[in-house]
């Protein structure tokens, strides 16, 4: 049976980020237990050159809307990418996730061999359907939110992989 490509993208993203969105509830309520200022922990990196934590989640985010849109053939849309708090950051999350769950299967099936195009920096490249996803979309998406997850995790938000995982 081949896979869905609906069925590997649109509900993984989302169950994703809500579980993301979950996570920065824990670390918001840690930092005002803590009375931290919660720009520490949205600003908060593991190593000097890598992405903060906010960044993190606009990536995760960016990759979700741009997979199922490029998937289903229509326009990715764009963020202003200014969200730095707890609040903004799930908003934000909460607009990716219901813009996801908007697509229909029918809009997201039989892409495998489509022709995605996909400027990365100075580089163009392009990929069949499944190559995008499986071997792109997917894997820079999960990169990017659980390293959200570790730079809470380091910085002691008591958070642990149920938490990241979820409910599959």
């Amino acid at each position: 049976m081949p896979i869905s490509m609906y069925q590997a993208s649109a509900p993984r993203f989302a169950n994703t980020m809500k579980n993301l969105s979950a996570i920065l509830d824990k670390a918001k309520a840690y930092a005002e237990a803590g009375k931290i200022d919660e720009l520490a922990l949205t600003q908060a990196r593991l190593y000097p050159n890598m992405f903060p934590m906010a960044r993190q989640v606009m990536i995760a985010t960016d990759t979700a809307k741009g997979a199922v849109a490029r998937l289903a053939g229509v326009e990715v849309p764009k963020y202003e990418d200014t969200e730095q708090t707890f609040e903004e950051l799930k908003a934000r999350l909460a607009k990716t996730i219901a813009y996801v769950q908007g697509f229909k299967p029918a809009q997201i099936d039989g892409s495998e061999e489509k022709d995605i195009h996909l400027k990365l920096g100075p580089v163009e490249v392009t990929w069949k359907g499944m190559q995008y996803l499986c071997g792109f979309a997917l894997p820079n998406f999960y990169f990017h939110a659980v390293t959200a997850y570790d730079i809470l995790r380091h910085n002691g938000v008591e958070i642990g992989k149920r938490d990241y995982i979820g409910n599959p």
